[in-house]
């Protein structure tokens, strides 16, 4: 190494020479020889300055930070980890392009510095407002990071908003895994911040979070079996309880982390009542990527297109006629059906007219993988990433987004503890304001009974789309059919729930 950093001096290549450096200083921090690593560090820095190499600059940050946390100084580790974030936040999906030394992975290199910024943010047992609003902005950034690495580019323009701008009546819960506890940052319109935590490890809180989801299956869904959904409406909702109560909330907002994004939030029980029984519920990948507005109801139209066949080795979905029939009977709609519904025709009909709703009823498929991420049309697999071609497709005075995307037939990929990473993904791509979309692939008959019903609240004047969804639950809860939640949890509703 010492052969290397003389040869680097000499040819004055100042990256090299902070990369040796950088490595050198994390062998003391691994040996816990603190200030040598912390001296090491520091001169690694001056070689490589923030505005030449943010890409090395950010590692050296988050090592100092790291320094700093071990030698028992919170204070000065907070403000080097606060420094690492914002240059990570700077690069955006640049990371992918300007590390090209080495292979990057995002969740070994770039995800664990803003869990443990807020790990040290929520350190003390009652944090400042300033740590918890840090707190929330540096889980809001890490959402934002994680769509960005999922597309391998920026995904969006992110504008920063508060709750209370967009709707006093929601709440937001940010629930954030760490390596040895479960937080929760509760955001209530005009209220101070809020915390709570659950001491487990993160295999531990994963396990749970899977158990619940594992409950769900087509058989019935027996009281003795509720005990893993209760757990995490446990962790999750009681301890906010009182606080929603006295404030009048109606929505709930989750901005959810990791492996609880495949778990649907109406299914977590009280022991009385499954959560969609008292509020309508929405996710958001953060509030900074919402256009806030309600569903205009004057010119509602949807625009159908479905697969009824097998196409591109998938199987038919004979219910889907009917489901377009209903909603065709709620509003005024626009059918593409079977060889009709290739990708251009759809793109021309979007291009042509203004829909504020598009309805894809036909299969699909979430991944965390970007590559794997898709919706079949009949004559291919349209992927992720072109999904704005697809559906940005208006030009001149009808530049409107989408109000309301739905995808009907969609599943997450099974294995793929983050395939719902996919879902927030294809909802961004679209540019839709809001995105309905389904967890797992149900029977087609409850499908179709749902979205009737679905249609029919959100034609209703006064219904927001999250309350739509919800009536449309619990339509579903209340038929012995379809009472268990297999079919009618997977029913999530992405982005603006107004």
């Amino acid at each position: 190494a010492r052969l290397i950093l003389e040869s680097a001096n000499s040819l004055g290549n100042k990256r090299i020479q902070a990369y040796i450096l950088a490595a050198k200083g994390k062998l003391s921090e691994i040996q816990q020889q603190y200030q040598t690593a912390e001296n090491i560090t520091i001169q690694a820095l001056s070689l490589a300055p923030t505005f030449q190499s943010p890409d090395i600059a950010y590692q050296l940050f988050w090592q100092l930070g790291r320094i700093r946390k071990a030698q028992g100084n919170t204070e000065g580790a907070i403000a080097q980890y606060t420094q690492a974030v914002n240059l990570l936040s700077s690069l955006r999906g640049d990371l992918v392009t300007v590390n090209p030394e080495v292979q990057f992975s995002f969740r070994e290199s770039a995800e664990p510095v803003y869990r443990e910024l807020v790990g040290l943010l929520l350190q003390e047992e009652s944090p400042s407002q300033a740590k918890l609003k840090m707190a929330r902005q540096t889980v809001e950034s890490l959402q934002l990071a994680e769509l960005d690495n999922f597309f391998r580019d920026a995904c969006a323009d992110a504008k920063p908003k508060s709750i209370e701008e967009i709707d006093p009546t929601a709440a937001v819960i940010y629930p954030i895994i760490l390596s040895d506890r479960l937080e929760v940052i509760l955001s209530i319109p005009g209220k101070p911040l809020r915390r709570y935590t659950t001491v487990k490890s993160q295999a531990e809180l994963e396990t749970a979070f899977r158990q619940a989801k594992n409950t769900i299956r087509p058989a019935v869904f027996p009281r003795d079996r509720r005990q893993p959904v209760e757990q995490v409406y446990d962790w999750l909702i009681r301890p906010a309880e009182a606080d929603l109560t006295a404030s009048g909330i109606k929505t709930l907002v989750f901005v959810l982390d990791g492996y609880l994004r495949n778990l649907p939030m109406a299914v977590l029980h009280d022991g009385e009542k499954f959560l969609v029984e008292k509020y309508s519920i929405a996710l958001a990948p953060g509030l900074q990527l919402l256009a806030p507005k309600p569903l205009s109801k004057v010119k509602l139209r949807v625009l159908t297109a479905a697969l009824s066949e097998a196409r591109q080795g998938f199987s038919a979905l004979p219910g889907v006629k009917e489901e377009v029939e209903q909603i065709a009977a709620e509003m005024p709609a626009s059918s593409l059906l079977n060889e009709d519904f290739v990708s251009g025709r759809l793109h021309d009909r979007i291009k042509a007219v203004s829909y504020p709703i598009v309805h894809l009823a036909t299969h699909g498929q979430f991944s965390s993988n970007a590559a794997d991420t898709f919706i079949v049309t009949w004559d291919q697999k349209v992927n992720v990433k072109e999904f704005d071609q697809l559906l940005r497709s208006r030009t001149g005075d009808k530049q409107q987004a989408i109000e309301l995307l739905v995808l009907s037939a969609c599943e997450t990929a099974s294995g793929d503890n983050r395939a719902a990473l996919g879902l927030a993904g294809a909802a961004i791509r679209s540019g839709a304001r809001s995105t309905a979309a389904t967890l797992w692939q149900v029977n087609d008959e409850s499908t179709a009974i749902f979205m009737a019903e679905f249609y029919k609240q959100l034609a209703s004047s006064k219904t927001s789309k999250a309350e739509a969804l919800r009536n449309a639950q619990l339509t579903l809860l209340k038929n012995r059919d379809y009472q268990n939640p297999y079919f009618w949890a997977p029913f999530v509703l992405v982005g603006n729930w107004q």
